[in-house]
């Protein structure tokens, strides 16, 4: 992709282990075969909206789906960053950064999946590492918020991990059934408390119009 159309094209977030990028198409169609092969067990949900419950060949065309259209809905008021995660030469999932006026209110809140098979090995704290550094470092972020079914401990740990505090909670209808999500909040003091993963990122400055900036 051309980083001269799209600026986003040409930013990256590299990590000790770990590369995130906008992904061009070929990237894009990796990505959406690890979101095919599985992200979590069938028979428990840890997401509001359950998009997981497709097939596979449907769950990988919604993954495309739903970068391309984050890529055209853009606007520098309401904006979603979906960024294809790649460890060690291979993608292994998918981390989000997204807001509403951020220039305004300085907040903004966080989404990611792994693929099944590459859980369990730090990545999901390494990639929300790199994305908070990106927040707050490279875009000045007050805020970040994030959520997780009360039921994944997994995605809750990293939270604490990384210095979120919670920040109550909400019900919501999930297959018909009413599931409880704890809220979750960090500051700027937070994350620098807790800061532990080293971060760089590269070619941010041409995208920061962007971001309302």
């Amino acid at each position: 992709m051309e980083a001269h159309i799209w600026p986003l094209y040409g930013l990256r977030i590299t990590t000790p282990h770990l590369e995130l990028r906008l992904p061009d198409l070929e990237q894009l169609s990796e990505l959406a075969a690890v979101a095919a092969a599985g992200v979590h067990d069938e028979n428990w949900m840890p997401f509001s909206r359950p998009w997981t419950d497709a097939s596979p060949a449907d769950r990988g065309r919604s993954t495309f789906q739903h970068l391309l259209g984050s890529v055209a809905a853009w606007t520098p008021q309401d904006w979603t960053l979906s960024l294809a995660v790649r460890c060690e030469g291979t993608i292994v999932g998918r981390q989000d950064l997204g807001a509403t006026d951020f220039a305004v209110t300085g907040e903004a809140q966080t989404g990611s999946w792994l693929g099944r098979v590459h859980q369990g090995r730090g990545i999901g704290t390494e990639m929300r590492a790199a994305v908070l550094h990106l927040a707050f470092e490279g875009l000045g972020a007050r805020y970040l918020t994030s959520s997780a079914m009360t039921d994944n401990a997994r995605s809750l740990r990293v939270s604490e991990k990384l210095g979120y505090r919670p920040d109550g909670l909400t019900v919501v209808s999930v297959r018909g059934t009413a599931r409880t999500q704890r809220r979750l909040r960090l500051d700027r003091e937070g994350w620098a408390a807790h800061r532990t993963v080293p971060v760089e990122l590269h070619g941010l400055e041409p995208s920061l119009a962007l971001f309302g900036l």
